[in-house]
Order: structure tokens, then sequence, then C-alpha cells
């Protein structure tokens, strides 16, 4: 159960510098792009400046069929408070046209902290709405339609063409955000090259009733906490997380990886809390495979700090024994 445990990293503004790529050799296995927070015009020059500084792998996430935000101007919404999203407002819905498919009654969980709306009426490309629950408006975050489902393409345009750029600068490995069905995985294979790691995400609860169909046609799998706590509620995510791991490992093959908070405490500070290193052990003990580090190296203080907590603490885990109190 304890053997190696690997370390995916995702880079953003924190992490995208030679200090951190240069430090990281044989602590991280995986260097995550998110295509969420990155243009298509610059992954061609990030790739090459991310191999001018380290050999380690880099692994493309795609958007998938997700709903996001586009906000020109960060703002905070007051319970009540109406306004209109859509064209040329301050806030739009992405992929593009998505906000026809936005009816009337709709309720939109807008983010991570809480906000959410209600859509009042409907207005050529726009929509009114009021807000039901307080919460900050700022870009690129997922966005969660409570009452009903709305069908997307397993790929956006946006995924496909930096695909295609990936494919020429021969990267190996990819990740699918948002595998619902099997026909997802195996679309996805049919566009990669057979030899590239694919790894799937499960995100979402239509995801969680086909896992015993994943485990038999796809060998990684990465959950993504966040997301899915949207879709199932944050207070069955240890319910889920176990579920999953235990379907997943019926086909002892198959590598699990976890995402989302781990040592979300070090976006700010140096050290983590009680509860995040626990949260750590316990995703081990269960049978993950490796940890996920997202905000804390994209966007945090501390992204080297968290790298090398992170390594060192899974070095212990593996080591520990009756010897461990001393």
């Amino acid at each position: 159960m304890f053997h190696n445990k690997k370390i995916f990293c995702t880079l953003g503004p924190s992490s995208l510098n030679p200090l951190f790529l240069k430090n990281i050799k044989k602590k991280v296995s995986l260097l995550r792009l998110n295509l969420s927070h990155i243009e298509t015009k610059n992954i061609t020059n990030i790739i090459k400046y991310i191999r001018r500084f380290t050999p380690t792998p880099i692994c493309i996430d795609t958007e998938g069929a997700q709903i996001r935000k586009k906000v020109r101007k960060k703002i905070f919404l007051k319970k009540n408070q109406k306004n209109y999203l859509g064209k040329n407002c301050n806030f739009n819905l992405y992929p593009p046209d998505i906000i026809q498919k936005i009816n009337t009654k709709d309720i939109l969980d807008v983010g991570f902290d809480g906000l959410k709306i209600k859509i009042l009426h409907k207005n050529g490309s726009k929509r009114k709405f009021r807000v039901i629950n307080s919460g900050t408006l700022e870009t690129n975050k997922g966005v969660h339609i409570i009452n009903r489902k709305i069908n997307l393409d397993f790929l956006t345009e946006k995924d496909k063409l930096v695909i295609g750029i990936a494919k020429k600068m021969k990267i190996n490995n990819y990740a699918l955000s948002f595998t619902n069905t099997a026909e997802d995985i195996k679309k996805f294979n049919i566009i990669l090259p057979r030899k590239s790691t694919k790894i799937f995400k499960i995100e979402t609860k239509e995801a969680i009733t086909n896992i015993k169909k994943f485990a038999k046609i796809a060998n990684n799998f990465l959950i993504d906490r966040g997301d899915l706590s949207k879709d199932i509620g944050i207070m069955n995510i240890p319910f889920a997380q176990k579920y999953i791991i235990n379907q997943l490992k019926v086909n002892k093959k198959n590598k699990i990886f976890i995402a989302t908070n781990y040592l979300e405490t070090m976006i700010n500070n140096s050290l983590p809390t009680r509860a995040e290193i626990n949260d750590i052990y316990s995703s081990i003990n269960s049978g993950a495979d490796g940890i996920v580090l997202a905000a804390e190296t994209a966007i945090g203080k501390y992204p080297l700090e968290c790298v090398n907590l992170l390594d060192k603490f899974l070095k212990h885990i593996k080591k520990r024994d009756k010897k461990w109190l001393k």
C-alpha cells in the first residue's frame, strides 16, 4: 500500500520560474498545465520555457465539459441584488453561446465561495438574475447548474487546438476534465497517441455512476474533490472518495490521484494545518497513488515549500513502523 507515491503540481504565476522548476527534480512526477487558465496563444512558449529548466514531464489538462464564467471586473454580489449576465456584460459564460441554453428559473452555483444566482428572465444573449446567496464574482471559476443538466461536448474547441499543438511538441500526458461516460474515454483515446498517458478526471455524479465501467477500460484517474463537491455536496466527498477508490482498485493496474485543498493553508502560510496532514495520510492510506497540488503551487506564496513538505511527508508515510513514536 505504501509504495512510492507521486506528486503532481499545477503550474501558474507562482511556479513558472527557474527557482521552482530547477528544484523539483526527483520530487514531482508531473507538471500540470490547466487550460482553463492558459490562453492558446501562450501554450507553445510555456512548454518551451518549462523544458529549459526541468525534464519533468508535462501534462495538458483540458477544460472539458464544464461551464465557466468570464468576468471583466471582480466584484462582490449581495443577496437579492439584481444584475445581468451575457454578451457585453461584466459577467458572461464560457464556452461561447452556452448562454442560449440558460433558461428562466435556472439556479447557478458560481465558483467556490457560495455565490448562487437565479435566472429571472431571458433577453436575447443576456439573462437577468437575482443573487440568492452572496459571494464574489471572479473569472474562470466553474459554474454548476443546480436544477438540471446541460449536455456539453467532451472537449472545447480550445482543447482540440492545444492538443494538436501539444502532440507536435511531443507531450505524452493528457488529462480529460469532466469525464462523464465510457464514450468520453473512448473518444479521448482515439484522438491521442496510443502510447501517451491519459488521465480521466472524476468530477461529477454522473462519473461516479459509471465508475465500474471506467475501471475496466482505463488505468489512470484523478478525483477532483473541488468540482465534485459542487455536484454531490461537500459532506458527501469522504464517502465518494472511498467509494471511487474501492471501485477503481478492483483492477490492480489502476492508478488514482486526488486533488483539492490538501495544503490550502500554504497558499498564504508557510506551514500546513494538522487537519491537512491528516487528510493527506488518510487519502494515501485509503489507496491513492498520489497527491495533486493545485492552487498551492499555481498561485500560492510557498510553492516550493509545499512540494518539499509533501515529498518529505510521503517518504515519512512509506517508512512508518512501530518506531514512529521515538
